[in-house]
């Protein structure tokens, strides 16, 4: 299991936040015609919910005290149910629109997510969390479509509903009325001082669970390794002490929950305890009439409840405030990769290419004194130069660390060298587009990644649009056709999640079908034969060679045999190229490509004759 503590995860210690509500507001400006529509729905019922206590003072003062006969109520029980058929009709659309609001906020904030996902270059993928990013798109997006659905609707009636019930206790008597506003004070000091703690505890359970989904998703998508290794005493273990810290932070933040509302109520018990001690001395005095005083006893009760729900929604405030950091923080991105207006204005951007635009890839490839260095301050490259004309094939090979997956990752612009420039066709490709370059590039990885579907679905991958005839003409190109015909369903086979149901060969040869397809210009293989048998590696290599002709193509070798016919082999070493030229060039000078290529024969002649490596002597 990973250290989590190392992974990025931003830590948010701002007080409640208001610009950042108004940034969601922003992202949900398309839903503001249902919220204006709610909030009117809910002041009407606010005003009606104010007016059921006036129509009771006035039944008590004209109909009950005087002792009317019932005949004589008609006229007033008949403005009453028109008053509830009006509340009928505002909850009605409160509760329709809400439940609208709260499913639709969710659609889109996911939707601009998933978009911004797509935008966001390479490197961001390498910083940050897989389980991080799912839980910015499903439980802290599910909590804020709640909040902004129904959390809303709290907040609008408590305020229409205050308003209205302190000018309406202010009318009737303003020396009872100032009695029970006197409590709001004190009401207002425990709500700070709760708020700040409910805050903090929030944005703590909102960061484990985080870690909690990654941990989820490392556990699924690492389970042969843990069945492997034995590890599922110690994952479980691990796994444990997470969610326990998740646990106490959820049972801190609940607790301070559980005592705040508790305290509120107390303290509003004060108010309503003042209005029936003072309003029936009134009463008895002459001073109130038993209606008005009826009236400031169900307002007294009511005028809480309001202040109860809003102290309630900045709580949820508050909760939910971290989850909108991490949402708001998603959508608000930059990328570390970016095309400039001008570029984009020309050439389209990644959702909307102005193709017509587009000038032709040839595919000669220019490193001028490229100089890389990752954001964490490590140096790969420095002064690199390097010159690929169009159409010939590079091998290259180094120790781990050398360099190799960071150059042919500056090549895709995947990266940006942070000195020097990258040409393609003699330009560089910072005044090009980002997907120009990449609609021109072919990819094919050490470990492959296959979407779930069928075999056919994933190598049409990129060309949706392409018959069965081009799909099978492709895989057939890379010798994948003859395992393909011999499954269940041939090409219409289902190939698991991640491609689970095939071997890593097999993986490999429908992703290599896949680039060629997409017919790219540039070609990349990064250690495409590293995790093969010998059988699989050679069909691979036969692929190499009927596939590159005429491309442009940069081969990261682990198997030093699959680049013998390259036009040109690099040996990388901290960055620099140590050796340069073709197999037979470079074994005659008996450097260092030469022991590395003798080395590896050996180690291959060893495990074929006993099964297994041999040592090597020094």
């Amino acid at each position: 299991m990973s250290d989590w503590s190392h992974q990025e995860e931003q830590d948010y210690t701002k007080k409640l936040d208001l610009s950042l509500f108004k940034k969601l507001f922003v992202h949900m400006r398309r839903h503001w015609r249902n919220m204006g529509i709610i909030a009117l729905s809910m002041a009407v019922l606010a005003v009606t919910d104010v007016i059921l206590p006036l129509m009771t003072r006035h039944a008590i003062d004209h109909y009950v005290t005087p002792g009317l006969p019932a005949g004589a109520m008609w006229p007033f029980a008949l403005t009453y149910l028109l008053i509830i058929a009006v509340q009928i009709t505002a909850i009605f659309f409160f509760i329709l629109l809400a439940g609208r609001v709260e499913f639709r906020v969710a659609y889109d904030m996911r939707q601009k997510g998933f978009r911004k996902l797509q935008e966001l270059p390479f490197s961001y993928y390498d910083r940050m969390p897989v389980g991080y990013l799912m839980s910015r798109l499903t439980s802290d997006t599910s909590n804020l479509s709640e909040a902004f659905g129904w959390g809303l609707v709290d907040l609008i009636w408590a305020s229409f509903f205050l308003v209205s019930c302190t000018v309406s206790m202010l009318l009737l008597s303003w020396q009872l009325a100032l009695g029970v506003l006197a409590i709001l004070p004190v009401l207002a000091l425990v709500s700070v001082y709760f708020q700040r703690r409910i805050l903090k505890a929030q944005r703590e359970v909102r960061k484990i669970n985080s870690r909690v989904i990654a941990s989820f998703n490392e556990g699924v998508m690492g389970a042969k390794t843990t069945k492997s290794l034995v590890r599922e005493e110690r994952n479980f273990e691990e796994f444990s002490e997470l969610t326990g810290s998740m646990k106490k932070a959820a049972i801190r933040s609940a607790t301070l929950s559980s005592l705040f509302l508790p305290l509120v109520i107390s303290i509003s018990s004060l108010a309503t305890a003042y209005v029936l001690g003072s309003g029936a001395s009134r009463v008895l005095s002459g001073a109130l009439s038993l209606g008005t005083v009826t009236a400031f006893v169900s307002y007294s009760v009511q005028f809480f409840n309001p202040i109860r729900d809003i102290a309630a929604t900045f709580s949820e405030m508050q909760r939910i405030q971290a989850a909108a950091e991490r949402v708001v923080g998603l959508l608000e991105t930059e990328p570390d990769i970016q095309d400039s207006p001008e570029v984009v204005e020309r050439y389209g951007d990644n959702f909307h290419p102005k193709r017509e635009n587009w000038e032709d890839i040839q595919g000669d490839v220019r490193f001028e004194n490229v100089g890389f260095t990752y954001k964490e301050g490590e140096e790969v490259l420095k002064d690199f130069n390097l010159h690929v004309p169009a159409g010939q094939t590079v091998a290259i090979v180094g120790p781990t660390g050398a360099g190799k997956s960071t150059l042919v990752n500056l090549i895709c612009r995947f990266y940006e060298p942070t000195a020097g420039r990258v040409l393609i066709d003699g330009r560089d490709y910072r005044e090009r587009s980002q997907l120009w370059l990449q609609s021109s590039i072919g990819y094919v990885l050490q470990e492959p990644h296959l979407f779930s579907g069928t075999v056919l679905e994933n190598i049409r991958y990129a060309r949706p649009d392409a018959t069965r005839e081009e799909a099978v003409a492709a895989a057939r190109l890379v010798n994948a056709d003859g395992f393909i015909m011999k499954m269940d369903k041939g090409y219409d086979t289902p190939v698991g999640e991640g491609g689970g149901r095939l071997s890593t060969g097999e993986k490999q040869l429908v992703s290599f079908a896949r680039a060629i397809l997409h017919d790219p210009r540039i070609f990349v293989l990064d250690e495409a034969t590293s995790s093969v048998d010998t059988e699989t590696e050679m069909a691979i290599q036969h692929a190499i060679e009927k596939t590159l002709q005429g491309r442009t193509s940069f081969i990261i070798a682990h198997r030093l045999s699959t680049i013998r016919k390259a036009d040109r082999i690099l040996l990388i070493e901290d960055g620099n190229v140590t050796e340069e030229g073709r197999h037979e060039e470079l074994l005659a000078r008996r450097g260092a490509y030469y022991r590395l290529y003798t080395n590896q024969f050996r180690e291959d002649r060893a495990t074929q004759e006993l099964g297994k490596p041999v040592a090597q002597p020094q």
